[in-house]
């Protein structure tokens, strides 16, 4: 995910004028006419442990096995636990020949929360990442992230590319975070209107407040309103915590990727779902233009969410690129 909170103040400075909206919510409304109901995945058990990372203590999971180079999922957020990947069947599909792991951030989930006054910042979130691989005794990992996630991992890749055995970005923000491309106000003026409603109380610590406005975030990231409403009585607010987002939030403002992106030699993957308004194909495209010999797909009945909107094809899409 990428939340509301993040893009605020970059949502207004940035023109898309390579997007007709028109047209965009017309095909839109028509992908949504042509998909079918499903069902809410079953509440899942959660079955990891701990480690004393370096901030305090991280939560992982190891699903799947087999051969495969272990795969490694970043979520996004910043601010949201790893539970909402939970909502796809891909990760089985992808864990018949691989390990899988899911972990918490610093200060998220069932990681231990931020002390008073403890950093949480880019680099923060990157030693993490790396003590969580060398915990687990992995050379090489495949990494896969998501939104933030996907900066994030781009970042970690920048700093350890010699940990890196494949890249997967999906629908991730840009290498520099005030170019992220969002469209939320112009294809759901009446959501963001309600938000705008609630956000002198949020601001407050107005808990009820706080999960409202969550929830409406959440309901613009999908294209399926039948997988929308099946995600939302899965997910519910506690999955986010304001004050993790705020704190990296306010760290990224200072970094630009794009020099470091140009560097990587490892196989890429760039990912996008063509409906996706929380952070625009655009985005995407200019990654995988940056990335050497990236690869570039397009999940065309996806918005932000193609593992949950689109399993099959995310999964058979992701085997055959880790094969290369």
């Amino acid at each position: 995910m990428f939340t509301q909170s993040s893009i605020s103040g970059s949502r207004h400075s940035v023109l898309v004028n390579r997007f007709s909206i028109r047209w965009f919510t017309a095909v839109l409304l028509f992908s949504m006419a042509c998909l079918t109901p499903v069902a809410a995945r079953a509440a899942r058990q959660e079955s990891g442990q701990t480690f004393d990372g370096p901030g305090g203590k991280l939560y992982y999971e190891v699903t799947g096995g087999g051969e495969g180079t272990p795969l490694l999922l970043v979520n996004g957020g910043p601010g949201f636990d790893h539970t909402y990947f939970h909502t796809t069947t891909a990760w089985d599909t992808l864990g018949k020949t691989r390990k899988v792991i899911f972990y918490d951030q610093r200060g998220n989930g069932r990681s231990a929360p931020l002390k008073p006054g403890q950093s949480c910042t880019l680099a923060d979130q990157i030693d993490d990442l790396e003590a969580l691989r060398a915990h687990l005794g992995f050379d090489k990992v495949d990494m896969l992230g998501g939104s933030w996630g996907g900066f994030l991992s781009m970042a970690y890749a920048a700093r350890h590319p010699e940990h890196i055995s494949h890249l997967i970005l999906v629908d991730s923000a840009a290498p520099k975070w005030a170019d992220t491309i969002t469209l939320f106000d112009n294809v759901f003026p009446e959501t963001t209107e309600r938000e705008a409603a609630i956000a002198f109380a949020e601001q407050l610590g107005d808990k009820a407040a706080s999960d409202e406005s969550i929830r409406e975030y959440l309901s613009m990231i999908f294209v399926s309103h039948e997988k929308r409403d099946a995600f939302l009585a899965q997910i519910g607010p506690s999955v986010y915590n304001k004050e993790v987002n705020e704190a990296v939030s306010r760290d990224l403002a200072r970094f630009d990727l794009n020099p470091e992106i140009k560097k990587f030699r490892f196989p890429t993957l760039v990912v996008t779902g063509r409906y996706d308004m929380n952070v625009a194909p655009l985005t995407a495209y200019r990654i995988h233009q940056a990335i050497p010999g990236s690869k570039f797909v397009v999940f065309e009945r996806s918005s932000h969410l193609p593992f949950t909107e689109e399993p099959e094809l995310f999964a058979s899409t992701i085997t055959d690129f880790l094969q290369i």
